[in-house]
C-alpha cells in the first residue's frame, strides 16, 4: 500500500499553492498575472502554482540586486557578518527540515528518503560556506624595489543563478552558500518544474538576516525568464547546472555583455571494475549511482565497465538486481520514484526503444509498482550489455535509470573506454591494487574520480565540475569561492 503523505506536507501543499517570487525581500507575482501550473511526478496532478515571469520581472530582480550590492548594507557588511548569515540560515533549515523534505519529494519526485538527504547537505552547504566566508585571503607579491603589491578577492557583484529540477536544494545551495560568503547578490530562476523548496530558502534567507535585494527569485520558463536573466546586462556572472544545449545558449547569451561563467553540464560517467576489486562492495554502489533521483543526476554512473575475466559473473549479479528494483510514488520510499515530466519519461523511453532497436540487448529490467497512479511519469530500471562503445547509449546522456555494461581487457582498454565520450564529470575505479589506483585515476579525465567508491553525501567540501562536454569552472568546497570572486591588484609606488 502506498503511504499518505503526512499532515505537514498536506499543510506545505496547501500554502504554496500559489507561490510567489521574492524581489527586494517582498513577495509578488509576475508583472503580467501569468501563472504555471505544477504537476506531482508521482501522479501527475496540479497542486501548486508558480509565477510566470518574463523580462520586466527579471529586470526588477536584477535592479534590487544591484541596489543591495552598490548602495545597501550588505556591500558593506564584514565577511564574517556574512558568514554568521549564512550559518544562520543553515539553522534555520534544520528547523524547517521536514517541511522541506517533504515538499522536495512531491515537487520532484524523488523518495522520501532522498528528499531527507537533499535537506541534511543543504544544512552543511550553508555550515561549510559560513564558516568559510572570512577564511578567504589574499596575498603580497614581491615586486620591484619601491612598491609593494598585494592581490584581493572581490566579489562579482549581481549573480545569476539558473538552478535545475532535479536537486534544487543542494544546487542552489552550493551556489548560494559560495556566492553570498563572498559578497555577491544574488537573482535565483529555478526549473519551472521544481521551484517550490528554492521560494522556501529565499524566505528563509530572509528570516536569517540577508538584507532585502540581496537574494531575489524570480520563477518562470527557461526560453522567458531564464533566457532574460542569463543575457541581462545587469548581470555580472552567471551560473548554471543543466544540458549542454541549455549550456550553450546560455554561454552565448552572457558572452553578449562579456560576463563569466561556470557550467556544469552533465556527464556520461563510468565505474571501472578490474577483475581483482572487491565486487561484493561495488555491485549496490554501482546499483545506486544509476537510479539515485530516477537516474536524472549529473553525475550518475550511467556506464559499467568490466573487465573479461569477470563481465560474466559481474553483470549476471547486476542483472539479479535491477530484476528487483521497482518504480514508485514518492511517497511509498522505494527504490526509486518517476522521471521529473512527461517529456522526460517520453524521451527517456525514445532512447531505451531505440537501443533495443539496434539490437543491443537487454540484460534486465525492473518494475513499476502495481499501484502506481497512471498519472505518474514512470521508467522501470533497464541493464543493457554488452554495449557497442560506438552506440548512441554509450555515447549520449539518457538521464534515467538506464545503465550500458560494457567489458574490457586491461588497464590500457578500461582508459581508452572511460575516455571515450565527450564528456569528464566523474569517475569510479574499482581495484584492489595500489599501482593501478593511482595509474588508471590519473589517466582518466574526469573532474572527480572515485577509488572503490562513487559518491560522497553531496561531498560538499569537493570541488565539483568537468572537462570537455560536462562544462567547466568549480563548485563546491574552497575553489567555489574563487568562482564567485575575481582577483584585485593593488600596486603602492611609495619609492
Amino acid at each position: 500500500m502506498l503511504k499518505t503523505p503526512d499532515t505537514k506536507l498536506l499543510r506545505t501543499v496547501a500554502q504554496d499553492r500559489a507561490a510567489l517570487n521574492i524581489i527586494a525581500g517582498k513577495m509578488v507575482g509576475a508583472q503580467s498575472g501569468a501563472r504555471i501550473e505544477i504537476a506531482c511526478p508521482s501522479d501527475g496532478r496540479v497542486f501548486a502554482s508558480i509565477p510566470r515571469s518574463g523580462q520586466s520581472d527579471v529586470d526588477a530582480a536584477v535592479r534590487a540586486a544591484r541596489q543591495a550590492f552598490d548602495a545597501g548594507p550588505w556591500s558593506r557588511m564584514t565577511a564574517t557578518e556574512r558568514g554568521r548569515i549564512l550559518t544562520r540560515l543553515g539553522e534555520l533549515v534544520a528547523e524547517n527540515r521536514d517541511e522541506l523534505a517533504a515538499l522536495e519529494s512531491r515537487d520532484t519526485g524523488k523518495p522520501a528518503r532522498q528528499g531527507a538527504a537533499d535537506v541534511a547537505a543543504t544544512i552543511r552547504y550553508y555550515e561549510y560556506y559560513g564558516g568559510a566566508a572570512d577564511k578567504v585571503h589574499g596575498s603580497q607579491i614581491p615586486f620591484l624595489d619601491g612598491y609593494t603589491v598585494f592581490t584581493t578577492r572581490e566579489p562579482h557583484g549581481v549573480v545569476a543563478g539558473i538552478i535545475p529540477w532535479n536537486y534544487p536544494l543542494q544546487i542552489l545551495a552550493r551556489v548560494a552558500g559560495a556566492a553570498l560568503a563572498m559578497g555577491n547578490t544574488l537573482v535565483i530562476k529555478p526549473a519551472e518544474d521544481a521551484s517550490l523548496t528554492t521560494i522556501r530558502i529565499a524566505e528563509l534567507a530572509l528570516e536569517a538576516g540577508c538584507p532585502p535585494g540581496v537574494f531575489n527569485v524570480v520563477t518562470g520558463y527557461g526560453g522567458e525568464a531564464g533566457a532574460a536573466l542569463a543575457g541581462h546586462p545587469g548581470v555580472d556572472y552567471v551560473t548554471f547546472t543543466g544540458s549542454p544545449a541549455t549550456g550553450t545558449a546560455i554561454q552565448s547569451a552572457a558572452a553578449q555583455n562579456n560576463r563569466g561563467v561556470t557550467m556544469e553540464l552533465g556527464g556520461k560517467s563510468p565505474q571501472v571494475i578490474f577483475a581483482d576489486a572487491d565486487l561484493d562492495a561495488a555491485l549496490p554502489v554501482v546499483v545506486n549511482a544509476i537510479i539515485q533521483n530516477g537516474g536524472q543526476t549529473c553525475s550518475a554512473g550511467s556506464r559499467v565497465l568490466v573487465e573479461r575475466p569477470v563481465f560474466a559473473e559481474f553483470t549476471a549479479e547486476l542483472s539479479r538486481r535491477f530484476a528487483a528494483l521497482v518504480a514508485e510514488p514518492h511517497c511509498a520510499d522505494g527504490d526509486l520514484g518517476p522521471l521529473i515530466n512527461v517529456r522526460q519519461a517520453q524521451r527517456v523511453a525514445a532512447m531505451i526503444a531505440d537501443a533495443q532497436a539496434a539490437g543491443i540487448p537487454v540484460l534486465a529490467k525492473g518494475g513499476v509498482a502495481d499501484d502506481a497512479p497512471d498519472g505518474g511519469y514512470y521508467q522501470a530500471p533497464v541493464l543493457f550489455g554488452p554495449v557497442d562503445p560506438a552506440a548512441v547509449l554509450a555515447q549520449e546522456e539518457v538521464f534515467g535509470p538506464v545503465l550500458a555494461a560494457f567489458p574490457f581487457q586491461g588497464e590500457e582498454e578500461a582508459v581508452r573506454l572511460a575516455n571515450g565520450t565527450d564528456y569528464g564529470l566523474v569517475a569510479g575505479v574499482w581495484t584492489r591494487d595500489g599501482g593501478r589506483q593511482h595509474r588508471v585515476a590519473k589517466r582518466i579525465r574526469a573532474g572527480q574520480v572515485y577509488v572503490n567508491g562513487y559518491g560522497a553525501g553531496g561531498g560538499i567540501e569537493l570541488p565539483f565540475g568537468g572537462f570537455g562536454k560536462s562544462g567547466h569552472g568549480r563548485e563546491k568546497g574552497f575553489e567555489a569561492l574563487m568562482d564567485m570572486s575575481a582577483t584585485k591588484t593593488t600596486i603602492f609606488n611609495h619609492g
